[in-house]
């Protein structure tokens, strides 16, 4: 598909845009009078006369055009017609309208407080052309949101530890993690280099005197590693952090075929407080169609082991649209994961993402509309068995522009999540592919500091990823 774009410097909205109506095109944007062919070509352009802008977009035999004189608004307006020929064309009505953005609860916590709650809602519906229902959603999260954000202030930050292994790569992931049977003997090194990497962030933190709030393992797989390794890993953070002020602990367990009664004993006994045990779905035909190794009995085996360990705090994560899934087997995985009552139910949308198996080998996948179905039918289960949404993001390229929610059980929401997705404060990561993101308080600054993706340049490149430390105390330095 070609993108051509004539006098305006709108593409990158306009390109997320036809990505959500066409998300296995190929979109090349050509400017002006740049040339190029394809069957499919949409045409975008901005022309001002006598300071009236005209807006047009022309697509497959289709034109819409409308005058603007306001230019903060041109964008907005064009995505508007664009929508408009898209449905047209392809009978498809996205429900999230022309909002492409990651976070639509933050867009409407920043509405609300611009122009009150009620004009929010008539600006979504209205102006950026999102259901009645997504509104609602949007509406009901970012409350949710802003309760648990308010609990965050200039001294606060959030430790994330990245173990970026697996068991297997699912046909969905995007994700730097390797796969145990290659990567495993790196694993030894690794954990050492990334102890002694907890130790140097945990002296910059006291340095600062900043406040650990949450911590979280993610990856990967956490649970690849063993009980030592955990054991060693959980040991090095609780003597060298300050957990006195941790509100809460998240190690993911997600794939049920690393889990043991032996880890999860060692997950108990060093201040964890929350744990991930992830189907994704259960279904075991579509376990094997997305490359997991593991079985629903040994999701719900795991699952049971934990709760007799004394686990209190349970997420599970479901996904909609995954390979083979029909709706009616996709249903009864959320029948099944209300009937297990887990705390935290975490929902996505399959997100097709290019370096990802199922699009690099043209695996079929459920179209956004039966995703949406997915979701509905989600949505009406989770509220009546009294799980609340509160925390919401969307990936690009989510079949139909669709979301990722979590919900939980009142009193149960993650806070890393938020804290992350939303900015509040600083999360200093540790380990191979982790981000610092260094948020400065009271503001809208954030200064990014990366490591290393693979764990051998992580291991061969230690001491680089030591020196950038530096720039954490540069960072708060330049604040005072």
């Amino acid at each position: 598909m070609i993108l051509r774009v004539v006098n305006h410097k709108f593409h990158y909205e306009m390109e997320n845009l036809c990505r959500v109506f066409y998300p296995y095109e190929s979109i090349r944007v050509l400017h002006g009078d740049e040339e190029g062919e394809d069957s499919l070509c949409v045409v975008t352009s901005l022309k001002e006369t006598d300071g009236v802008y005209n807006i047009s977009v022309a697509f497959n035999g289709e034109k819409k055009s409308c005058t603007e004189t306001d230019y903060d608004d041109c964008e907005r307006e064009m995505a508007v017609l664009l929508y408009g020929i898209l449905c047209d064309v392809t009978g498809y009505v996205p429900q999230w309208g022309i909002l492409t953005g990651v976070r639509p609860s933050k867009l409407m916590n920043t509405l609300i407080s611009q122009m009150s709650e009620e004009n929010a809602v008539s600006y979504f519906n209205e102006k950026l052309l999102v259901s009645p229902q997504k509104t609602e959603l949007a509406l009901s999260v970012a409350k949710a949101e802003e309760k648990i954000m308010s609990l965050s202030d200039e001294k606060s930050f959030s430790l994330y530890v990245s173990i970026p292994f697996c068991p297997t790569r699912c046909n969905y992931c995007s994700f730097v993690s390797h796969s145990i049977a290659q990567a495993k003997k790196l694993l030894p090194e690794y954990v050492e280099k990334l102890c002694e990497e907890i130790r140097v962030t945990a002296e910059i933190a006291k340095s600062l005197g900043l406040r650990l709030e949450s911590v979280y393992w993610g990856g990967g797989t956490p649970t690849t590693l063993s009980a030592e390794q955990l054991k060693k890993i959980c040991r090095e953070i609780e003597e060298n952090f300050d957990l006195s002020f941790c509100r809460e602990y998240t190690i993911e367990a997600g794939r049920a075929d690393t889990v043991t009664p032996e880890k999860l004993d060692v997950i108990k006994k060093h201040a964890v407080t929350r744990i991930s045990v992830n189907p994704q779905t259960f279904n075991d035909d579509v376990l094997v169609s997305i490359g997991r190794k593991h079985t629903v009995d040994d999701v719900i085996n795991v699952y049971t082991t934990a709760r007799e360990k004394g686990f209190d705090n349970i997420n599970m994560d479901l996904i909609a649209g995954l390979t083979d899934d029909s709706y009616e087997s996709f249903c009864c995985s959320v029948d099944k994961a209300v009937e297990l009552s887990p705390e935290n139910i975490t929902l996505h949308t399959l997100a097709l993402k290019r370096s990802s198996a199922i699009v690099t080998g043209g695996i079929d996948v459920e179209s956004g509309e039966i995703a949406n179905r997915m979701l509905e039918y989600a949505s009406e289960r989770f509220y009546s068995n009294g799980y609340i949404p509160y925390y919401m993001y969307r990936q690009s390229r989510s079949l139909g522009n669709l979301e990722n929610v979590g919900w939980c059980k009142p009193g149960y929401e993650c806070l890393y999540n938020i804290f992350m997705m939303e900015e509040c404060h600083t999360i200093l990561g540790v380990g191979a592919g982790a981000v610092i993101k260094l948020k400065e308080p009271f503001g809208r600054n954030i200064e990014r500091i990366f490591n290393y993706k693979y764990p051998y340049e992580y291991i061969s490149r230690f001491d680089t990823i030591l020196e950038r430390k530096a720039k954490i105390g540069e960072f708060y330095a330049d604040l005072k």
